[in-house]
């Protein structure tokens, strides 16, 4: 059985896959509570992920979809990192290989946790281990060559989309990672703002005959997944935009559907209507990393509009609509875990509720 989790932790961005054969993989690191404030809902994330761990100190993979706060707040505190001695020792958490787009390494000006990642990832890049790199190759050939290296022998650490992950293959995990972006057109001739070029894959879970399928968004906004299901059906790759479990971009953000809001609800663009509505399976999950849906507008997401969408799309599906911060009440949020075995996903049950919180396996497509 594998097991995906999602953290409560306000509009921010964390989720830890474990492998039935022990291996991780972290997606995002924002530990976003105040811990001065008991009146602040949003879990102790550090504590969280050692209670996970155990005795572990180290993960197999962490990706950081992109390099914004909601996703790497207090990364440097918690990891080990190799670039500079005083972020190592003591109980900090080691990575095994980090994954992150192109821009993490490209983007200057930057500020805080976005500066440490970023030196940590140049450091690994041009170390030549440690490290995936996501976007066009030749994007990266002149910081390789003002470094006085080879862009040729850093090719076996970048990968474009349309690919697999390497470090990982479902023979040996039960699991494989495709990458939707960012790809060529969000990785042209200057660096790009990161929502547009952050990581976007699909999971693929297998256990004995059952593949289970996720989507991974991040921030990306509507126009980059507009483009991502161009050129996937262009591709004839339709089932890489497959899901049963899928975490909505950008907490329930209506400008990851469309650029009208709408008054009760937000209608997507075409490509992303067929997104949800055509490639999310029978019993298919969506699962909103944000605060709790308000009743009024907002600027700031999640959007009640985008929400309603979402959970009509869920209502349709016979699945579920899952915000981080409402599982399994306002009151007291705990992280949403996921269960993948032979017969497909279901959230398990939260210590102490009651049995309404068991959720019944996925049925297959067609069932």
């Amino acid at each position: 059985m594998h097991v995906v989790r999602f953290f409560p932790i306000g509009n921010a961005d964390t989720c830890l896959i474990e492998l039935t054969n022990g291996r991780r993989a972290l997606f995002d690191f924002a530990d976003m509570r105040d811990p001065d404030d008991d009146d602040d809902l949003r879990c102790d994330l550090e504590q969280e992920l050692r209670d996970c761990l155990g005795d572990d100190k180290e993960i197999d993979v962490v990706a950081f979809t992109h390099l914004d706060t909601d996703h790497c707040a207090r990364a440097k505190e918690v990891f080990h990192l190799e670039h500079a001695a005083k972020y190592q020792g003591g109980s900090r958490i080691k990575i095994k290989t980090m994954w992150v787009p192109a821009t993490a390494i490209l983007e200057t000006g930057v500020k805080g946790q976005a500066r440490t990642l970023r030196a940590e990832a140049r450091h690994r890049f041009k170390e030549g281990k440690g490290i995936r790199v996501f976007g066009r190759p030749e994007k990266l050939d002149q910081f390789l060559i003002d470094n006085d290296l080879d862009p040729a022998k850093r090719r076996n650490l970048i990968s474009d989309a349309g690919t697999l992950c390497p470090e990982f293959n479902l023979e040996h995990d039960g699991v494989e990672f495709f990458v939707h972006s960012p790809f060529a057109e969000t990785c042209g001739d200057k660096v790009e703002y990161r929502n547009g070029s952050a990581l976007f894959m699909q999971a693929t879970f297998q256990v004995d005959d059952r593949t289970t399928k996720m989507i991974l968004s991040a921030d990306v906004p509507h126009e980059v997944i507009d483009d991502i299901v161009r050129i996937t059906q262009y591709h004839k790759n339709n089932e890489r935009l497959e899901w049963d479990i899928n975490n909505v971009p950008h907490h329930s953000s209506y400008l990851s559907l469309s650029d009208e809001k709408g008054e009760e609800k937000t209608i997507p663009v075409d490509r992303l209507k067929w997104l949800y509505e055509t490639q999310g399976q029978a019993g298919g999950r969506l699962i909103s990393t944000s605060c709790p849906i308000p009743s009024e507008d907002t600027v700031q997401p999640p959007h009640r509009q985008a929400a309603n969408y979402y959970k009509q799309v869920a209502k349709d599906l016979g699945g579920e609509w899952i915000v981080s911060m409402e599982h399994p009440s306002k009151s007291k949020p705990k992280p949403i875990v996921i269960e993948i075995g032979g017969d497909g996903s279901k959230v398990r049950k939260v210590a102490g509720g009651t049995s309404a919180l068991i959720s019944n396996a996925a049925p297959r497509a067609g069932a």
